[in-house]
């Protein structure tokens, strides 16, 4: 039940969704005043949440910072938290890897510089209809692409969400207990309900957070006054970690 109602939480956490309904009130109204009143903060929230330089500073906020590879020590393994690949584009013959592929490129890149001894995909599926294979299952076929020998990867595709991934995560170490110390990868803007999850299921990992939505702070007039359509994507995504976040608070999961 949580599951699915997630994903009617994630329609109504859009704020083009807000944004419409603003607007639809402001046309269907009968009173001039309210009508007046509701699309005036349409176009005013369009152009806030549409300004590059106030998400960019929101993602900043939010986000865990980077973590210079060369100040990392060895560890055992590296945990790589799926939710990157697209498995409804057909033909099924290759993987198609959406936004969030430095999860799995940055884990590739700590292994070959030896600060990784180990690669854990932990990752099901989060769709609601069957999909062609598993996250974790894409992923591997990258893994093994890139000849990462066998023996060094480990595969967990049960889980369907954040606190799934740290439960059946801890159940995989526990079938390796040579496994001790494990760095923690995933989207920096996802890494604080990650590693809350991680922790409450009693694992302590270091993080490394990748998959930056933020850059740089920057204070060219393009940033601070043209509108981008992008920004409204990145407030859905922003929005929509956040109330996960305290919603897993509140259900005691972190």
């Amino acid at each position: 039940m949580f599951f699915y109602l997630s994903k009617l939480l994630d329609f109504l956490l859009l704020p083009i969704i807000w944004i419409f309904v603003l607007l639809l009130l402001g046309l269907i109204l009968k009173n001039p005043l309210y009508r007046k009143r509701f699309l005036m903060a349409a176009i005013g929230l369009l152009l806030l949440l549409s300004n590059p330089f106030l998400i960019n500073e929101a993602f900043l906020a939010w986000e865990k910072p980077p973590v210079p590879i060369k100040e990392l020590p060895v560890y055992d393994a590296g945990i790589v938290l799926t939710g990157i690949t697209s498995g409804d584009k057909s033909p099924h013959d290759r993987v198609y890897l959406n936004k969030g592929a430095d999860r799995i490129m940055h884990a590739l890149h700590l292994y070959r510089a030896g600060k990784i001894k180990k690669i854990i995909i932990s990752g099901g599926s989060g769709a609601i209809l069957e999909r062609y294979a598993t996250e974790a299952d894409e992923l591997h076929k990258i893994l093994q692409m890139a000849n990462v020998p066998e023996n060094d990867i480990l595969v967990e595709d049960q889980s369907r969400n954040t606190r799934e991934n740290a439960l059946y995560t801890k159940e995989l170490l526990g079938k390796h207990p040579e496994l001790k110390s494990t760095l923690l990868i995933t989207s920096a803007f996802h890494m604080r309900r990650s590693e809350g999850c991680f922790k409450k299921a009693g694992l302590q990992p270091d993080i490394f957070p990748a998959d930056f939505y933020s850059v740089d702070r920057s204070f060219t007039p393009d940033d601070l006054l043209l509108p981008q359509e992008y920004c409204l994507h990145y407030w859905s995504v922003l929005v929509h970690e956040m109330v996960g976040f305290f919603l897993y608070k509140v259900l005691g999961y972190i």
